[in-house]
């Protein structure tokens, strides 16, 4: 199985252009089909919901494209960020190698698209989350 590539959703309840739609990660892909093979999923679309947001570190607004917009049957919706465990905590390291660097680059990028992600559902009634491989298993997915 790829690590990402075209995903054919339920077009019953995907909202947005069906034909676009990809998987990023194994894990993006168990997303996508639990989305579609959950009744309590009314509607769900892929990284159709941007969000401006501003990064500390080049003072720029940026692009936030979600990965995940869900609609439940009772109303709820949730905007949900897929990410490693590891990438929503601080870098532990303290060595100022180019890996570091780059981790710690990344770690405050996220933060900001998660404040801007946070504040966009407020506003408009929903709700964010971030799954990550913990989540995942608790919502029974194997990978």
């Amino acid at each position: 199985m790829a690590y990402s590539g075209k995903y054919n959703p339920n077009p019953a309840k995907y909202r947005g252009d069906v034909t676009k739609v990809t998987y990023r990660s194994l894990w993006e892909l168990h997303c996508f089909k639990w989305c579609d093979d959950n009744p309590s999923v009314k509607y769900w679309s892929s990284e159709e919901v941007v969000v401006p947001y501003f990064w500390d570190i080049d003072k720029k607004m940026h692009r936030y494209y979600v990965d995940l917009k869900i609609t439940f049957t009772e109303g709820k919706v949730i905007l949900v960020e897929i990410k490693p465990d590891k990438q929503t905590k601080p870098p532990t390291t303290r060595k100022r190698t180019k890996r570091h660097i780059s981790e710690s680059l990344e770690y405050v990028r996220n933060q900001c698209k998660w404040k801007a992600a946070s504040e966009y559902c407020k506003d408009n009634g929903y709700e964010f989350q971030i799954w990550t491989e913990n989540e995942l298993k608790k919502m029974g997915m194997k990978f």
